[in-house]
């Protein structure tokens, strides 16, 4: 059975990668909602820490100018770090039930509302004081259910970034929840050597998986890819949550 799991983990982060490779996002947020149907939500996290610390820090230091979009990001940054490591509890502790509905309704609202709602354009002048709210919501959703795209996601698509400048603050943002997770877990004991040892193991896969998405990046329609990886993301997150209520 562990055999079984392990080879259902190196599958998950390779796809997931694929993922990354083809849009540049999307790591964290597929390997949580596979995983998320296999283990419990807290230790997918810790799974997840270091094929995602390494796969975004690639991406974020690739961009034009890793400096500008630090200083230009930090109080969002900031306000992920707190909000992350303030709601790390509620996966933590929580009923493995309730940990499961969580991640499972974070993956269908955002698989719908990018489905189903317009991008947005947000004016430069509302970027100083919305940069901190959307940081400290996207961080307890992030501590909540390891889920690190809502609302960051939409949030940076609509300041109008050129798409090197939001490949790379996308990856500066989940680079920043993935350190932040690995904090929270730490500081309520949920994050073990042998954890970190099996993360580790997993960034192999993930950086394959990445290496062939960005291969295939222009050859595969991104409308339609994205479209589906949406579509699975929803489905993912129904079953989620159909199966934490019928265990209840």
């Amino acid at each position: 059975m562990m055999d079984g799991l392990l080879l259902l983990f190196g599958l998950t982060f390779l796809a997931a990668g694929f993922v990354k490779g083809v849009t540049g996002m999307g790591l964290p947020t597929v390997a949580m909602g596979v995983l998320g149907t296999l283990i419990p939500p807290v230790a997918a996290a810790g799974l997840l820490i270091v094929p995602s610390f390494v796969t975004n820090v690639l991406q974020f230091l690739s961009g034009p100018d890793p400096r500008q979009t630090a200083l230009r990001f930090w109080p969002m940054m900031l306000a992920i770090t707190v909000g992350t490591v303030a709601a790390m509890p509620l996966m933590v502790w929580a009923d493995p039930r309730l940990a499961s509905e969580l991640l499972g309704g974070a993956l269908l609202g955002y698989a719908v509302f990018t489905l189903l709602v317009a991008p947005r354009t947000l004016p430069a002048r509302a970027e100083r004081a919305a940069s901190p709210a959307v940081g400290l919501v996207t961080g307890i959703i992030t501590g909540a259910t390891g889920v690190f795209v809502i609302p960051a996601v939409p949030y940076l698509q609509a300041l109008g970034l050129r798409k090197d400048e939001l490949v790379q603050a996308l990856g500066l943002s989940f680079t920043v929840s993935t350190l932040a997770m690995a904090a929270g877990l730490a500081g309520q004991g949920a994050f073990e050597t042998a954890g970190m040892l099996r993360s580790s193991l997993l960034v192999v896969p993930a950086l394959a998986g990445m290496w062939l998405g960005q291969r295939f990046r222009d050859r595969i329609s991104q409308k339609a890819f994205r479209r589906g990886f949406l579509i699975v993301l929803a489905v993912l997150g129904v079953q989620m949550v159909a199966k934490a209520m019928v265990s209840a």
